[in-house]
């Protein structure tokens, strides 16, 4: 007989990053969320309606996710996991986001989806439930790829995620452009 499983609740989704308080700072902005536990390294925020929140952790040592995976060289961090936000408006969600600190991925790979990088380079995705694929995105190339340039200016840790170079070493990005170009 095996034992009785046990209740198992989802609690919290814990993101590392240089400096946890910092980092749960956007989200809080970003989602409107509570903060309910603060710690020297540690911060939890909660929805205001109740369920599961999210945790950060301060980790020195982190490094900022490659994305897309295709770009990734030998001995860069993969992205283990990303957070979608359903939103009503994608453009103006996208537009919040970016006033709150995060910044558009250059490589988009979906009309009805927007993929951005919270500060620390996390990648996330802002997406509308009922939205028709195949119309034409909200955002221009041009205006994702000029928000990507001000990151890499602003924000070194971010940088990471978004700077041209390991494009341009795995192949997808033309010669001298800057910009990454979908393969």
């Amino acid at each position: 007989m095996t034992a009785p499983r046990p209740s198992l609740t989802l609690s919290s989704t814990v993101l590392e990053a240089p400096d946890a308080a910092e980092l749960a700072d956007f989200y809080r902005r970003l989602l409107g969320w509570e903060t309910v536990q603060e710690e020297p390294d540690w911060v939890k925020l909660l929805p205001p309606g109740g369920g599961s929140g999210l945790g950060f952790q301060t980790s020195k040592p982190y490094v900022p996710p490659v994305w897309p995976a295709s770009l990734t060289s030998q001995g860069d961090q993969l992205m283990m996991l990303h957070l979608d936000f359903e939103v009503t408006d994608l453009e103006a969600g996208v537009a919040h986001a970016v006033a709150e600190g995060a910044t558009p991925a250059e490589f988009q790979p979906q009309g009805d989806v927007r993929v951005l990088f919270d500060p620390v380079g996390h990648p996330f995705c802002l997406f509308v439930r009922d939205h028709v694929l195949g119309e034409t995105p909200a955002i221009s190339p041009e205006w994702v790829a000029e928000q990507a340039r001000d990151i890499r200016t602003q924000n070194p840790v971010a940088a990471e995620a978004v700077t041209p170079d390991r494009r341009e070493a795995a192949g997808t990005a033309e010669p001298g452009s800057g910009d990454a170009v979908p393969a």
